[in-house]
């Protein structure tokens, strides 16, 4: 009999202790608000902005209510306005062009390569469509960042980095969102660190942050901030920044604290999980693993192949095999959104293009979440079980076409 997975691939590990307790702590005195609090408290939120700034070595952060309202919030702050494009990936989930959309832009899609990064020949061709990017670091993937900012830099782009997906990653070294001149981060529960909803806002650029902070909803409170600006910046920016508000809380604040403390020891957990299933799947016939440059440090939390050329029946066959043996995957080639899985073509407040070539690649990503919950065992079963089900449909595809 054929074995079948069991697990839930979107069951979260339990928060750590220290979490709990300090969630019970907020709770215990009631001062959920970031400002509210007595005199010489400092918050749990501006304590974590303070500790995440230093975690990945910027000048200043803001937390906030949603990795969505992070990427908003830094258009808003650099100064995208009603009607201005904004260069993004083809390849990407429907946040980051519903961030451009929110204030009022227009996306200009980059294409995608078959390493599932932006395509830096595509990106130089549209260079001089727009003065801002919003690279999404889709899936965990990082391009070549010393080639992205040549490019950018020479066209005058401004580079806003979607690090959703790589909260602990780096390039050459350089952490993830340190590169361009706003780095975003999600503290949803499918993301790194895990608060239910949460954003995180890093820049090393004084009036940015001082606008964002302001964005968010201070009302003239930024001094309870411990990593902002000083007040010389605000008083340059605050009559003419609008309050939308979308504070964190303190209640979720103090949840990701301690896991941000542990970051590094739950991207070496995840990073194992993805190898083993990575192991797995090397020389399948007819599947594409997709390889990780030497410069990138990545977080496997989630894990990607491509079914390249395949016909749209046999990968929406491989799919339902896996499913009836336990394992989850999503196809971002299918024709309508489902669930997180949806095509720069899906978004149709967006001006309608065309992007043949990332449309042959995008018909091929296969994706699956990778939680802390599975064993290294479960990894390599997962594993033997996409190899088999793969293997199965792709020989039928060659027999047919003898």
């Amino acid at each position: 009999m054929s074995e079948k997975f069991t697990g839930s691939f979107t069951q979260q590990e339990a928060l750590p202790e220290a979490a709990i307790e300090a969630a019970l702590n907020v709770m215990r005195h009631g001062r959920l608000h970031r400002y509210n609090v007595t005199d010489g408290e400092l918050g749990e939120t501006a304590l974590l902005e303070q500790e995440f700034a230093a975690q990945v070595g910027a000048k200043y952060c803001l937390a906030v209510a949603s990795g969505g309202y992070a990427m908003a919030t830094a258009l808003r702050a650099i100064g995208v306005k009603q009607g201005d494009r904004v260069l993004t990936n083809a390849f990407t989930l429907a946040p980051v062009p519903g961030s451009i959309a929110a204030v009022g832009a227009a996306p200009v899609f980059v294409g995608v390569t078959e390493e599932l990064t932006i395509d830096l020949e595509d990106l130089a061709a549209k260079a001089d469509q727009a003065r801002v990017l919003m690279l999404s670091h889709m899936r965990g993937h990082l391009c070549d960042m010393d080639r992205l900012m040549q490019i950018c830099d020479a066209a005058g782009i401004t580079v806003i980095e979607d690090c959703a997906h790589t909260m602990g990653a780096a390039w050459n070294g350089v952490a993830s969102g340190r590169v361009g001149a706003v780095g975003c981060y999600s503290c949803q529960t499918y993301k790194h660190v895990n608060s239910g909803e949460g954003g995180l806002l890093i820049t090393d650029d004084a009036e940015i942050a001082a606008r964002a902070i302001m964005l968010s909803g201070s009302y003239m409170l930024y001094e309870r901030h411990l990593a902002a600006p000083g007040p010389e910046v605000f008083e340059r920016v605050k009559y003419e920044t609008p309050n939308i508000s979308g504070r964190m809380d303190n209640l979720r604040a103090a949840i990701l604290r301690p896991q941000l403390a542990d970051l590094d020891h739950q991207v070496a957990r995840w990073n194992a999980r993805y190898q083993a299933i990575e192991a797995g799947l090397r020389d399948t016939p007819g599947l594409r693993l997709v390889e990780r440059p030497q410069a990138e440090r990545y977080v496997g939390s989630s894990f990607q192949f491509l079914l390249l050329d395949w016909n749209a029946e046999s990968i929406a066959e491989v799919i339902r095999r896996c499913a009836r043996r336990g394992v989850e995957l999503k196809w971002f080639g299918g024709a309508e959104p489902s669930g997180f899985t949806s095509r720069y073509d899906s978004w149709r407040y967006a001006e309608a293009q065309s992007l043949p070539k990332s449309d042959r690649i995008l018909a091929g990503i296969v994706d699956m979440r990778v939680p802390l919950t599975f064993s290294l065992d479960d990894c390599a079963q997962i594993a033997r079980i996409i190899r088999s089900e793969v293997g199965a449909v792709y020989q039928a595809q060659v027999g047919a076409a003898k």
